[in-house]
């Protein structure tokens, strides 16, 4: 696809959306945060013409979803619906949490979802509002240089304490948000439709732990432990790991790569 001059993000003050703002940078960009586009409401009346949206902006509180489903509906249903209405091609973001971990093998987009929690059968009804003028990338555990994600959770705690409980019955693959922009830059010359594209490899999140302290240099232990330990309202899947049964999908590095990225890249912005 020719480089696009009116490409409109959403949640670009997310960590997913300042991604995409910098990979698409050499783009005319209107690039809209929660404040300016509240994505649960129409869009504003006063938006320039646009030639591409990439809609990053959603409810992701996955705990929070169980407590407030209408909410979360609005914005990862309605917010969808109200995207696809700009008529501009669109690039949809969904979750390996549309799928129960009962496979017991990667998922790939012939694989049928069946989301465990409010959250996952937000997405995937999400999926269904894109319609057929968008691509729909199915991805997994979104770490990125800003925002609240796993990361930077473990660095600030690594930091403080010497031990860490962490849960290591959960399967999938850490995706560094500035990967994930780079292949879907790719993803605008591969025909739309339903795509999965997350980072190489798999790993508990007690193993990610162990990694993101070992690459940092930080004297703190994982304890493994399972996720029942920590009651949390939403059920996740035990292995949600993405692969893809498309051959001309773009490939992602290694999530190892990507936790390589982020820690240069926090190391570089303080």
């Amino acid at each position: 696809m020719e480089l696009r001059r009116g490409v409109l993000v959403t949640g670009a003050a997310g960590q997913l959306g300042t991604a995409l703002r910098e990979e698409f940078a050499d783009s005319t960009i209107a690039a809209l945060d929660r404040s300016e586009w509240d994505v649960a409401l129409p869009p504003p009346a006063d938006l320039p013409p646009v030639d591409l949206v990439l809609h990053a902006a959603a409810w992701t509180d996955v705990d929070g979803a169980e407590a407030h489903p209408q909410e979360a509906a609005a914005v990862n249903v309605g917010g969808t619906q109200h995207a696809a209405e700009l008529g501009a091609p669109l690039v949809v973001f969904s979750t390996d949490y549309v799928f129960d971990g009962r496979k017991g093998q990667p998922y790939v987009e012939s694989d049928t979802p069946s989301p465990l929690s409010v959250y996952g059968r937000t997405k995937l009804q999400a999926e269904g509002a894109a319609g057929e003028n968008a691509w729909i990338v199915r991805t997994s555990w979104l770490f990125g240089w800003t925002s609240t994600n796993f990361v930077r959770t473990m660095l600030r705690l690594g930091a403080e304490r010497d031990e860490v409980a962490v849960v290591d019955d959960q399967r999938g693959c850490p995706t560094y948000v500035g990967h994930l922009a780079a292949a879907v830059r790719e993803l605008l010359d591969r025909p739309r439709g339903l795509w999965h594209l997350a980072a190489d490899g798999a790993c508990t999140w007690a193993e990610f732990a162990e990694a993101i302290f070992e690459e940092a240099e930080l004297d703190c232990r994982v304890r493994r432990i399972a996720t029942a330990e920590l009651g949390r309202p939403a059920p996740r899947p035990a292995c949600s790991v993405l692969r893809t049964d498309r051959p001309d999908a773009p490939r992602l590095p290694h999530w190892r790569e990507g936790l390589r990225a982020c820690l240069d890249r926090l190391s570089r912005s303080t």
